[in-house]
């Protein structure tokens, strides 16, 4: 709801209680969603709303070391999204301008918003405004190692740009859904750590 105008105490609200989640779960950072656009609402009053209201979340979440994460999420999956490309997000980030509001670089639906993932990540990773990427197999959002998404390479480009945090798996699993349950739809990470073996 962060780009909601008439929610502000709302969002403020859900704000704190997400800070004391992490807190005792000791995660490092919140996702921070923006919203859908509400019919007949002005996008510059969208955007200043949702500019305050991340300013707000820093404010407060910085004291306990968090980080705030904002996500571009694709319209074929979530239509209306108010965030929806990863150059808008990053303008928002440097406009806001404090270290702790940072971006969450989903590059499953990088790849159906805007495609090019070498060259998104090689512009924005070295920033330091990446905060945290997450994978899925693109289109249909199963396993990363299905569909059309060259992920061992982009893993490499990762390593290779220095970037050390966590990449999150945030799919819908096709493999294990019926029979074999979680196991076998993680069957791709044993392999995918095979092949990133040092020789």
């Amino acid at each position: 709801m962060a780009c909601l105008p008439g929610r502000e105490a709302e969002f403020r609200a859900g704000i704190v209680e997400a800070i004391a989640y992490a807190q005792a779960l000791q995660a490092p950072r919140i996702h921070v969603m923006a919203g859908l656009v509400p019919p007949s609402q002005a996008r510059e009053t969208l955007h200043a709303t949702y500019v305050d209201n991340l300013r707000v979340a820093a404010r407060l979440a910085a004291p306990h070391g968090l980080q705030v994460l904002i996500e571009p999420i694709n319209a074929r999956d979530m239509p209306g999204y108010f965030l929806n490309r990863q150059d808008e997000a990053h303008a928002l980030v440097n406009a806001i301008g404090v270290p702790n509001v940072q971006v969450q670089m989903d590059l499953s639906h990088c790849q159906i918003v805007e495609g090019d993932l070498a060259t998104k990540i090689r512009q924005y990773v070295p920033t330091g405004r990446v905060g945290h990427v997450q994978i899925a197999g693109v289109p249909a959002r199963h396993e990363p190692d299905t569909g059309e998404v060259n992920y061992p390479y982009l893993f490499q480009l990762l390593d290779d740009l220095g970037y050390a945090g966590w990449i999150g798996c945030e799919y819908r699993p096709a493999r294990g859904a019926v029979a074999g349950g979680t196991s076998d739809g993680l069957g791709w990470l044993p392999r995918e750590r095979s092949q990133r073996a040092p020789s």
